[in-house]
């Protein structure tokens, strides 16, 4: 029989999101200690034992907190999408000379600290040091940013790239993901939507602004030129964050309850395994058409700012639609079309061919960024418990993103031709795969189909 912790999990699946009443916006059970609602309207009170009222769902303070995330995403994620620049980059030895899974691990390992940080900020965050995380991620984040521009050492770029901007990132993005929601119940997966699409828009600009200042300045100011704009963008997120939520006294580092809470574990795997297929097309997007001859390398780096630009509204467009028919019916099917189409790369022969695999890889893989965040918090009961939860749960699912790139460079190889044919059945099987996960959660409950919110 399942545990109670289980069965209350399930009855969360596939939820979407209401304004609360005098219950849980999300669950349906009763609102946690850390989120009683007092009077309906009426500003937020602080004070670390203050009980907030039902979210906003909108206004100034609300939706200032969704740009603060955007501009968030467009430092973490959207500095990791930068990667498949770098990877190109590197893998001319202009800078130095090393293998391919080698030079994957510097982006694998900075995508993996961006999570594994969470299990830190996570609980950091939830006892009320929103600031001191603000500061030092941000710091963190410019400073290896900085540094790198300095790197001439395979083992300098590791250090600068991987660890000290994989940190600070992990420092801002658990946080972020945690706090937005607070502020939102029926509108959720939009401001979610919003805020992620942030990412796409530095995997825009980035990858832009390094490609073309490499060619004129030299691979040292054109980094530089990346810190500064950094340095700048981050100042909004440091003044116009706040929390919404107070939890009343301080929580446990880790919530032993998750690891008996089956929906969130299984959730959880998926994502997993979601992030490894995701990482190689994000890692190979820009490398494969240069090596195969589809495009020169200026169109090379540019497929990673096509791809970026293709996730943008699909961040924001399926997280919408799961405000209205359930996060789990957005996710599961959009990511087994994700997987049919990292096959469909196989087929392609030439420069309109990626650039237009580009675009569609793009726009989907954009829902396993912004759909995970809302998910985690519809199978977390006591949201003041939120930070520590989605810390815990982005934590395990990065060890998808450490796997990913040092694999598929193993599976790439070292001798031409390289073998692309395995990377991408090996990126689409992966994702098949966890999209299977996703409709088991999709048909669990009572081992008969939910029941589809239209």
């Amino acid at each position: 029989m399942a545990s109670p912790t289980a069965q209350d999990g399930m009855s969360r699946l596939n939820e979407t999101p209401q304004a609360p009443a005098h219950h849980d916006s999300d669950t349906g059970t009763k609102t946690s200690d850390g989120e009683k609602p007092i009077e309906p309207s009426g500003p937020p009170e602080k004070g670390p034992g203050a009980t907030p009222g039902p979210p906003p769902n909108g206004g100034v303070v609300a939706w200032l907190q969704v740009v603060a995330g955007f501009f968030i995403f467009f430092n973490t994620w959207g500095m990791l999408s930068t990667f498949p620049v770098f990877q190109t980059y590197y893998e001319s030895g202009e800078l130095f000379e090393t293998s391919s899974a080698n030079i994957s691990w510097i982006g694998s390992i900075q995508c993996f600290l961006l999570q594994l940080t969470g299990i830190i900020s996570g609980p950091v965050y939830d006892r009320g040091y929103l600031r001191t995380l603000l500061l030092v991620g941000s710091f963190m984040v410019v400073f290896g940013t900085m540094m790198l521009s300095l790197c001439t050492e395979y083992w300098q770029a590791l250090l600068a790239q991987a660890f000290c901007v994989g940190i600070g990132a992990g420092l801002l993005f658990v946080p972020t993901v945690s706090l937005i929601p607070t502020w939102f119940s029926t509108r959720m997966g939009l401001a979610v939507g919003i805020a992620s699409s942030g990412s796409s828009l530095g995997g825009v600009i980035y990858p832009i602004v390094l490609s073309r200042l490499i060619t004129q300045v030299g691979f040292p100011w054109a980094v530089r030129a990346i810190g500064f704009i950094a340095l700048a963008t981050f100042i909004l997120p440091i003044v116009a964050f706040k929390y919404r939520i107070r939890v009343p006294k301080p929580r446990a580092m880790i919530d032993w309850s998750a690891f008996t809470d089956w929906p969130f574990i299984t959730f959880t795997l998926a994502v997993l395994i979601i992030f490894i297929g995701q990482t190689v097309l994000l890692f190979y997007i820009s490398f494969y058409p240069e090596n195969r001859h589809f495009t020169d390398t200026s169109l090379a780096f540019y497929i990673a700012a096509i791809f970026n630009a293709g996730s943008t509204l699909g961040r924001i467009l399926p997280n919408a639609l799961s405000d209205r028919i359930g996060v789990f019916n957005t996710m599961a099917p959009l990511t087994m079309i994700l997987g049919v189409t990292l096959f469909c790369l196989l087929a392609v022969h030439n420069a309109a061919g990626i650039i237009v695999q580009a675009i569609v890889t793009g726009f989907l893989s954009g829902v396993v960024i912004a759909l995970p965040p809302v998910c985690f918090r519809i199978l977390t009961a006591n949201k003041a418990m939120i930070g520590t939860r989605v810390g815990q749960g982005f934590s395990i699912a990065g060890f998808g993103l450490l796997l990913a790139g040092p694999s598929a460079g193993t599976i790439l190889g070292t001798v031409e031709p390289l073998n692309w044919t395995g990377l991408w059945v090996y990126a689409g099987v992966t994702v098949c795969a966890s999209s299977l996960i996703l409709f088991g959660l999709r048909f669990s409950k009572s081992g008969l189909a939910l029941k589809v919110k239209c």
